[in-house]
């Protein structure tokens, strides 16, 4: 793993924990040592990222970046082209989530922001061990995408609506 895809994964992870991550658990997670990891919290401090450093660990004091969720319909098919779409252009796909109309909300975690996370999840589902969440609804879902600012998530969603990902809002 490259150190910036690594960096990546260190916020990726330091966001979507509600606990502090110790540098021992990142260093082990991450397949380096402490010492790589301390330097990587330094390097991504210095990017803006406000990451307090406590006596159990590491966590995300407040996120520099923002949030959008689209609501969109594609085929199975069309899930890596989608997903790369949106990390390709600076996004990380945070989760996806269903509403069923018994069940309510049904969401899981991704936290994909690079190719080898795409190539990973559509692995993982072609296997046939599972499914995609958006089987249940006919292919309609969610994704909440994390972004550096609001014009990164426009152009995220307008290349998502060129591709008619996006599903129009009845007014």
């Amino acid at each position: 793993m490259r150190a910036e895809e690594r960096r990546k994964e260190i916020i990726a992870l330091l966001m979507a924990s509600k606990t502090p991550i110790s540098g021992g658990a990142l260093s082990e997670r991450l397949g380096v040592s402490r010492q790589i990891i301390v330097q990587d919290i330094a390097i991504i401090k210095a990017a803006g990222y406000d990451i307090l450093s406590t006596h159990t660990g590491y966590m995300m004091q407040e996120s520099p970046l923002v949030e959008r969720v689209f609501k969109v319909r594609h085929t199975g098919e069309q899930t890596a082209e989608e997903l790369t779409c949106i990390v390709e252009l600076g996004g990380t796909v945070v989760d996806v989530f269903v509403w069923h109309k018994v069940y309510g909300k049904i969401s899981a975690d991704l936290n994909i922001f690079s190719q080898r996370g795409i190539d990973q999840f559509v692995a993982g589902i072609r296997s046939g061990k599972s499914t995609e969440l958006m089987h249940i609804t006919d292919g309609y879902h969610y994704h909440t995408v994390r972004a550096d600012s609001e014009h990164t998530l426009d152009i995220i969603e307008g290349e998502l609506r060129g591709r008619g990902y996006i599903v129009p809002e009845i007014q």
